[in-house]
């Protein structure tokens, strides 16, 4: 068993991918192909943006949002203590200094309510100058934007959705990667839509934005002459093969992947939820269901459960093992554990169970008699 089957998507898929990548080796155009063009159009479309600029990978792509808005030293970025190194660290190679910010233990997502309460601490303290949100939609769902959108525009600060796991996801139809002043996604393969190897988009409805990006993500060249670099960019485009393996992944991914996979995570909740807490879909939120996790009731149930599962031959997956105010990266910051309570929380029970649309109700039948047993 696989914990995220890209073999069964890839022979589900074959025939189309093959020709894909066999299309991009016959015409030679490797880099910045029309395969890149057309999914930056389809993209763009899906989720109701103006503009979609393909890029080297999700980091990347939160970083050169980034660099649009000028962010540096002296700038607080708000982003979730419980996710992925790179929606703090790219901030922080920029020179600003990341505020993170504890977790609605529900959903796992950024907590507006701890939110408010660090921009708070930041003006009160003087020091830092408050810039950004980065609110991670996680798992799956959109964060809370409903509450995080207001609270930005209280405060006057920019909003980039990370919408790395949470493409595909939407709140009352609003899709992800449209909430933010400047949206990201990620193309790692294991994501909901994923290549195979790295990449990434950035997402925006400015049109000076969008060509400012198409110039940083090519060392900051001139739209027309490419050894005219008018400021100091990134070498971070797309290869044109990745876009090929990626239109007819998006293609399966809006026809049935998509609610496949909801189907799965509806198995699972009606197997599990009466003895595990199981994951809160907000009233009028749908998950793109980018991992599926449980709480057990505190660490060593949880890694017992887990050295269980493996033996029975099902992989599991623990996501995250520690905060981030908790790597040594940020050590220096002296944030205590106190400050996040949800994050501990989640870190010491958390289990995230085998997804993806090509589960079977049998798949999902033996790994939740496995935990009930």
């Amino acid at each position: 068993m696989q914990f995220r089957d890209l073999k069964a998507q890839y022979q589900a898929l074959k025939p189309e991918i093959d020709a894909g990548i066999q299309a991009v080796i016959d015409s030679s155009a490797f880099i910045l192909g029309k395969s890149v063009t057309e999914l930056e159009g389809k993209l763009a479309e899906y989720v109701g943006r103006k503009h979609c600029v393909a890029c080297g990978n999700g980091t990347d792509a939160l970083q050169l949002a980034l660099m649009i808005w000028g962010i540096g030293s002296g700038d607080a970025v708000f982003t979730s203590d419980f996710t992925y190194f790179a929606s703090a660290g790219t901030s922080s190679i920029l020179g600003a200094t990341p505020i993170l910010v504890d977790i609605d233990l529900d959903t796992f997502n950024m907590s507006p309510e701890a939110l408010e309460a660090q921009i708070k601490r930041v003006l009160a303290e003087g020091k830092l100058t408050p810039k950004v949100i980065i609110p991670v939609d996680l798992f799956g769902q959109p964060a809370n934007y409903d509450k995080i959108l207001p609270i930005a525009e209280k405060y006057g600060l920019k909003v980039l959705e990370d919408g790395a796991q949470g493409f595909g996801g939407n709140i009352r139809g609003k899709m992800a990667c449209s909430f933010g002043d400047i949206s990201t996604t990620s193309f790692f393969p294991a994501k909901p839509l994923g290549c195979y190897g790295d990449g990434g988009a950035v997402f925006t409805d400015d049109d000076e934005v969008d060509a400012r990006l198409r110039s940083l993500r090519a060392q900051g060249k001139s739209p027309m002459d490419k050894y005219d670099n008018r400021e100091i960019g990134m070498n971070s485009r797309l290869d044109t093969l990745q876009a090929a393996i990626l239109l007819p992944k998006f293609k399966a991914f809006v026809e049935f992947e998509l609610s496949a996979v909801n189907q799965v995570a509806d198995w699972y909740t009606e197997r599990l939820s009466f003895k595990y807490k199981t994951p809160t879909v907000l009233d009028g939120f749908y998950s793109s269901w980018a991992q599926y996790t449980i709480l057990l009731t505190n660490r060593d149930e949880r890694d017992a459960m887990q050295a269980k599962l493996k033996g029975q031959g099902i992989p599991s997956m623990i996501y995250y093992p520690r905060g981030l105010h908790q790597q040594e990266a940020y050590r220096s910051m002296g944030l205590s554990d106190e400050m996040y309570p949800c994050t501990i929380d989640a870190t010491n029970r958390c289990l995230s169970l085998p997804m993806h649309p090509y589960m079977t109700k049998a798949d999902v039948d033996l790994i939740t008699k496995n935990i009930i047993d």
